[in-house]
């Protein structure tokens, strides 16, 4: 068996033969380093080989040969460590032989796991029992399974789930004749147009065709209308599905296609993407995204049975859904006889599909013939003459090294002899307390933020600095660290400051001295790893070169989590740049010299850009770049920051394309601009195929992208940026030919181009397989495993990856033994986030704290909203941020919840951009986080979990979510099985298969001081700084034999014992202790008696054993499985009502968690339930810079604060303000207070007026003088309807008198609204004015008096109306607004009298205070 192609083999420190890879048994202290261990190149890469095959493999041991040298086991040793594989060597002599094996958590020493419950928790537990006991088909339920279930039974329960998001039924019909349209000359124009016959026939003649077209041939939008035209002139019925990769193209092309048609989109050509359809019984074509197609295959085979043709278009990019989509239509095609397959895609591997589908023909179509000019990075820095400070400044340091060099080989040979070159010399060393984070007020006493360069310090401390590296070098003088540090802190001095005479940092010398302890510190003080000495050694070569085995471990486990690709090119220009000339060679060292490859160089853009603009005549710009954001950061640039553009930005249309993004911008940039105005598009790869912009002249390709990779045996997920393959530069370059001759500036070098790979590496071979395995179980044939279905994929994954994948799975109980989807598994097939991360959404459902559960889960799904600043001194500025959002409770997963809230209510005030620079956050992640929330809690609603109205609405899934205990209670339910136990004795945290794990350095609790150095022994000193015994954690990354864990929390023993392990316990799983070990171990509870011998242990897992009082034991036992019984009730029946046996059951556990965390000394911080505020659409490129001048605010002050309340950020949680009818002077009335996505609002925050916005809710408490309307009813929900109006002059007699009329259908349901809510809002419309002419509320019921002045006959009687807002909205701006209470509609595409969903209504009043009006 061949290694798997997408899992490289990982070679830490694996080096080769005299690469500097240090030895493990040396431990750097007289042991022999790697440089020592000379083994034949044959040798190296046949252990490498074997390890790699044994990793991916079945067998858990392995044997090397007793032929084996002494120094070739000391190879295999130091590279088993580094895969995180056990080695041991036994015998004597010639039978001495070496076994490998992989760890499963035999080897660790098990620590003692104590829980006691508090006197409160027993209460609590026996009131609970007592009143509803556990009964006895509730324990029989929660017994593991010993036969295999019926699968069809749980399927016929989850019908209901399974029918949201598929495409609709419909039959095959003859086409109607197309209209003629004025884009029919440029639809003949199109390549594809002269093989329009070809085409036909071949599809006509063969089951499978391929389509090779290249970009802007025309093949997406025609294909399907060569076939409807067809089908008119033969009279032959047809229905044609055609998937998109993105929703974003789904709806651009359908709407489209329809254009070309003379049609509107819904009629013959429509779309369906994930939450929004346009669709009617007449549609014939329907364009759909991969998922939504899978998703209406899991219901069977037959759903293709009335369609004649499926396109799978853009193949190329081959997401996971495309080759998924694949395996199920070519099983498909052999049971259906009259379905088509048409593959389409503009950068084909084509061999690999006719292999696929056996002998398929191929069409290729040309693109348009426009020549386009190349530029290279080395052409771009010629030509522009571009530099930037570093290039100057390292053509300096060029001619300092060869002496650097001599000096630093001299200080490495000194190092070696142990000679001492200089003497020493007395110095000052200040005291460690001098070197408070915090000063006297609470504030940092960071000096700023910008660290001072080399050449800009002064002469002494260039002295200082020196003389204190080579101290600790030269005479291992580590006091000499006190003086480097206050230096650092109190002259901003660079931590990576560079020894004058030899280019080493401090990073580096500690490194090769083996300082563990000082490299820990200069770590966290934001050291740079990567950096390089004059002799091209980064830190971890200084420490492998001189045998610091433990400092290589550490240096590589952080280079490992740091989630960086392979992106290095300086090192290809050094090695492989012999046919570069001499200046090219020059030009790109210097500038790779003096930029990150990691990054995107936007100095570089704008510089180009600049050029663009006024050298080039007239053309649109289309920028790629790797993600929304440098998207965001880019368009600020231009917008606000760089007066260039800035002073002439009449002159500019700046537009986002991505694919997160609305619709509203996307069909704005393919307009084109007015005279003397240039398009500027920044885009990720979405305009690669996707998007079609025709008039684009220049392209500047940055040559990355990002891509979710996965680790399968580490399990660990990364966002990298990576380099594209060569089939997408070239696609990037067709862009700028579309119309004219047009340039294309690449970012990387001509080498780079050569290096790239061919195709993209297939998303199946790099993304977590677990989400793909529960789609798999609804789509093959009920007795098919898992692995064997996904062995038909063009590209399989490895078998092991989908066994491990296969396990979590069941670990999680998304599956039971039988791989059969368990009540749980069905939902998560239907939540769009993995599916640990979807059972915690569901568990904040039942737990009823679904709203800072919505918001962690997002975060985690997408990435950590902080960014990485490249400065040290700002990395530590980075790393206060996050601890002030800790708010003392230890825990990773509170900062994300405090960072998305308070960027909530900056934006709502009117400095996000600020706010986020200040706070080193990312506003484009938080921009997706909302909109990932928004789909998330839509698709909960659409399951049933979320209500409209009445139990399980918006408030009553929130009714917990202030607690949070109870919120940490889903966040380990979700996080089970990343668990890791505090060991007490030895003070390292253990998990299941680890000795040893350690904090990441961005995770808060690495360092529980506020210190501007971080402690010696930092690690220990976190450790020792826990409350409680264990923690959570999102992430664990490994290299060599150090595993680092990533966003943790604290959480409680009883938390764990509740929401940790399988929901099915087997019956021996509480057993009365075996031995007295309790009296000689430690134990970290002080209730734990320890005269007793009455002690039990419950055995959650194999690794999870609590040792508890007996009658403790005996009652948590019984309150996990009234829990575990709860949530199978709900996943069985999500929308039923709740009984009382439920409620009361969350209340015990809610009781049981908040007494138990107050018992660990736990904080329970204030404000995190409260709502997030509506946002509005995030393609308005000028929402960030809208301020409101004269806004009324009521406010209560919430405190982020640590538990030393060391730092306040006073941040206020804004009550809105309606309007006071008397003097209303165009105030920004909407400051809400909760999200676009949800409805109810649990802060106790009172406001200053009586009348509550659409935004408050109605339990909130509220105060202060009543105006002279009358006052709301309290506790009474919002309601919020369309009026629509035939013509305007009802409009405006209304505004005029303050009174309506409406049909006697709409009276009724008007005054049931009036009778029964707190308010009720009306948002009015003209029919065919393409615009809301305002809102008011209305001020009282309908009673039978009628107005001569009404110009409608047939209505009924007056009432009044309080208009608020008398401007006009166009309906352009509502676009992103649905109405789940109208089938998803657009809001503006409502009837007279439509009632809107509450949260859609808020929104859609909120506009008219986000939008510039006239």
């Amino acid at each position: 068996m061949s290694r798997p192609r997408n899992v490289p083999p990982r070679q830490h420190g694996a080096g080769t033969a005299g690469s500097g890879a240090p030895a493990a048994p040396g431990r750097g202290r007289g042991g022999k380093g790697l440089r020592d261990i000379r083994v034949d190149e044959e040798v190296e890469i046949a252990v490498k080989l074997a390890l790699e095959r044994f990793r991916y493999g079945e067998d858990t041991e392995m044997e090397f040969p007793s032929s084996f040298t002494r120094t070739e086991r000391a190879f295999v040793h130091r590279l088993c460590h580094s895969l995180g594989l056990i080695s041991k060597s036994k015998g004597k002599g010639a039978n001495r032989y070496l076994t490998v094996r992989k760890k499963d958590g035999s080897e660790l020493k098990r620590a003692v796991m104590t829980c006691a419950l508090t006197p409160g928790t027993k209460h609590a537990v026996c009131t609970l029992i007592q009143n509803f006991p556990v009964t006895n088909k509730e324990r029989t339920e929660l017994l593991p399974k010993t036969e295999q279930g019926n699968a069809y039974a749980v399927e016929s329960e989850n019908k209901e789930v399974k029918t949201s998001g598929r495409l609709s039924d419909g039959i095959p019909q003859v086409p109607v004749k197309r209209g003629e349209s004025e884009l029919d000359s440029f639809r003949q124009s199109l390549p594809v147009f002269e093989k329009q016959e070809e085409i036909i026939k071949i599809i006509k003649d063969h089951k499978v065709v391929l389509i090779v077209g290249e970009t802007g041939s025309g093949k997406t939008t025609q294909i399907p209308q060569f076939i409807l035209d067809d089908c008119h002139k033969n009279g032959t019925p047809c229905r044609i599905f055609c998937t998109q990769p993105r929703r974003l193209a789904a709806l651009a092309v359908a709407e489209r296609v329809a254009a070309e048609r003379r049609e509107k989109v819904g009629q013959t050509v429509g779309y369906q993407i994930r939450l929004e359809s346009r669709v009617s019984p007449k549609t014939l074509v329907t364009f759909c995204t991969n998922g939504i197609l899978l998703r209406t295959l899991m219901a069977g085979d037959s759903t293709l049975s009335t369609v004649t043709h499926v396109i799978v278009d853009e193949v190329h990019e081959r997401d996971r859904f495309s080759d998924f989509l694949l395996i199920k239509l070519r099983d498909v095609l052999q049971s259906q006889a009259n379905l088509k397959l048409i593959v389409s895609s503009a950068a084909l591997d084509a061999d690999l599909f006719i292999r696929y589908f056996g002998c398929c023909p191929v069409i290729h179509i040309q693109g348009r013939p426009f020549e386009v000019k190349e530029m290279f990075l080395e052409d771009i820095l010629r030509s522009t003459g571009y530099t930037n400070k570093e290039m100057v400044k390292y053509k300096k340091e060029k001619q300092q090294e060869e002496k650097q060099q001599s000096t630093l080989t001299e200080w490495c040979s000194a190092r070696e002899n142990n000679t001492k070159l200089e003497p020493e010399r007395p110095r000052f060393v200040p005291r460690a307390e001098e070197c408070s984070l915090l000063g006297d007020d609470g504030n940092t006493v960071f000096n700023q933020l910008t660290e001072k360069d080399a050449n800009c310090l002064e002469l002494w401390l260039i002295k200082e600095m020196d003389s204190c590296l080579s101290d600790i070098w030269l005479h291992k003088d580590i006091d000499a660290f006190a003086q480097v540090f206050h230096l650092i802190l109190t002259e901003n001095v660079s931590v990576d400051y560079r020894h004058s005479e030899t280019s080493a940092t401090a990073l580096m010398i500690a490194s090769g001295r083996g300082f563990l302890s000082q490299v820990e510190q200069l770590i966290s003080m934001g050291a740079n790893i990567h950096c390089k000495s004059s002799n091209g050694w980064m830190a971890v070569d200084w420490a492998k070169h001189f045998g610091q085995t433990e400092v290589v471990d550490l240096l590589e486990s952080y280079g490992a989590s740091a989630g960086f690709g392979n992106l290095d090119e300086s090192s290809l220009v050094r090695t492989s740049g012999s046919d570069l000339s001499a200046e090219d060679r020059e030009l790109l060292t210097a500038y790779h010299h003096s930029f990150d490859d990691e990054k995107v160089d936007l100095d570089l853009i704008m510089h180009l850009l600049y050029n663009i603009c006024h050298s080039c005549e007239t053309g649109a710009i289309l920028i790629f770049l790797p993600g929304y954001d440098e998207i965001v950061s880019l368009r600020d640039r231009i917008l606000f920051d760089d007066k260039r553009f800035a002073d002439n930005v009449h002159r500019y249309q700046v537009f986002m394309l991505h694919s997160n993004m609305q619709t509203l911008d996307q069909k704005k940039v393919l307009k084109s601009p007015p005279p003397g105005v240039r398009k500027i598009i920044l885009s990720t790869n979405i305009a690669e195929t996707s998007i079609t912009v025709n008039d684009v002249v220049f392209v500047i390709d940055s040559g990355k992208v990002k891509e979710k990779s996965f680790d399968a045996l580490s399990c660990v997920t990364m966002l990298k940026m990576v380099w594209i393959s060569k089939a997408s530069a070239i696609q990037r370059k067709g862009r700028a030919g579309r119309c004219q001759p047009g340039v294309c500036f690449r970012l990387f070098s001509r080498l780079r181009f050569e290096n790239m790979l061919e195709f993209q590496t297939p998303e199946l071979l790099r993304m977590p397989l677990q989400e793909l395995c529960l789609h798999t179980k609804l789509l093959a044939p009920i007795n098919c495993p898992v692995v064997d279905f996904l062995m038909k994929a063009p590209d399989p994954p490895p078998a092991l990856i989908v066994k491990n994948a296969l396990q979590m799975l069941k670990t999680i109980d998304a599956m039971d033994p039988w791989e059969d989807l368990t009540e749980l598994g069905y939902h998560l097939t239907e939540l769009p986030v993995e599916p640990h991360l979807g059972k915690m959404v569901l568990c904040a459902v039942v737990l009823k704290c679904l709203d800072p559960v919505l918001t962690i889960a997002c975060a985690l799904a997408y990435r950590d909203p902080f960014v990485l600043p490249t400065l040290a001194s700002q990395k530590r500025a980075a790393m206060l941020c996050r601890k002030r959002f800790t708010a003392g409770t230890f825990s990773d997963h509170m900062v994300l919840l405090r960072a998305f809230q308070a960027w909530q209510k900056a934006r709502s005030d009117g400095w996000e951009r600020t706010f986020c620079e200040k706070n080193f956050l990312s506003q484009a992640t938080m921009q997706i986080i909302v909109g990932m929330r928004t789909q998330l809690l839509g698709q909960l609603r659409a399951s049933g979990f979320v209500r409209a109205r009445g139990g399980a609405d918006i408030r009553d899934v929130n009714a917990n979510s202030e607690n949070w205990a109870v919120v940490k209670a889903a966040l380990v339910a979700g996080m089970y099985p990343n668990l890791v136990h505090v060991d007490r004795e030895s003070l390292v945290l253990t998990a299941p298969k680890e000795k040893k794990v350690r904090f990441h350095p961005t995770s808060v609790l690495s360092q529980p001081q506020y210190k501007k150095i971080p402690p010696v022994n930092g690690q220990t000193a976190a450790v020792q700084a826990l409350p409680t015994d264990w923690l959570i954690y999102d992430e664990m990354t490994r290299a060599h034999r150090i595993a680092n864990i990533r966003c943790c929390s604290v959480v409680t023993p009883i938390t764990v014992a509740l929401f940790c392990g399988p929901a099915r316990l087997p019956s021996n799983a509480l057993q009365a202790s075996s031995s007295r070990q309790g009296d000689s171990e430690s134990s970290d509870s002080e209730m734990e008696d320890r005269t007793t011998s009455n002690v039990s242990l419950l055995k959650v897992d194999e690794w999870l054993h609590l040792k508890l009082d007996s009658e403790a034991a005996g009652l948590l036992l019984q309150l996990r499985q009234k829990w575990h019984s709860l949530f199978l009730r709900r996943m069985r029946t999500p929308s039923k009502s709740w009984s009382q046996v439920d409620e009361a059951t969350v209340r015990a556990v809610v009781a049981v968690l908040t007494a138990e965390e107050q018992s660990a000394g736990l904080q329970q911080p204030s404000g995190i339930g409260q709502r997030p505020r509506p946002v509005v659409s995030e393609d308005c490129l000028v929402s960030s810079t809208w301020r409101s001048t004269d806004t009324r605010r009521s406010t209560a002050e919430t405190e982020f604060s640590d538990s030393s309340n060391a730092e306040k950020v006073p941040v206020r949680s804004t009550r809105p303000v309606l309007h006071q009818p008397k003097n209303y002077k165009r105030k920004n009335i909407f400051h809400s207070k909760r999200a676009s996505d949800d409805r109810s609002d649990r802060s106790s925050v009172k406001s200053a007026d009586s009348f509550p916005s659409p935004c408050a809710s109605p339990s909130s408490p509220m105060s202060g003088k009543a105006s002279k309307s009358p006052s709301p009813r309290q506790n009474m929900p919002i309601r919020y309807f369309i009026m629509k109006s035939s013509n305007l002059q009802n409009i405006e007699i209304s505004q005029q008198k303050g009174i309506w009329s409406t049909t006697p259908s709409n009276e009724r349901k008007l005054n049931g609204a009036f009778r029964e809510s707190s308010m009720v809002y009306l948002i009015f419309s003209v029919q065919g004015s393409g615009h809301f002419q305002g809102f008011g509320r209305m001020c009282s019921s309908i009673g039978c008096e009628k107005s001569q002045d009404w110009g409608s006959a047939g209505f009924g009687g007056v009432f009044k109306v309080e208009w608020i807002r008398k401007e006009s909205v166009p309906f352009q701006f509502a676009h992103h607004l649905l109405n789940p209470w109208n089938d998803n509609k657009k809001v503006q595409i409502s009837r007279d009298g439509q009632e809107l969903e509450p949260q859609a209504g808020e929104q859609l009043v909120q506009l008219w205070d986000h939008i510039p009006l006239e």
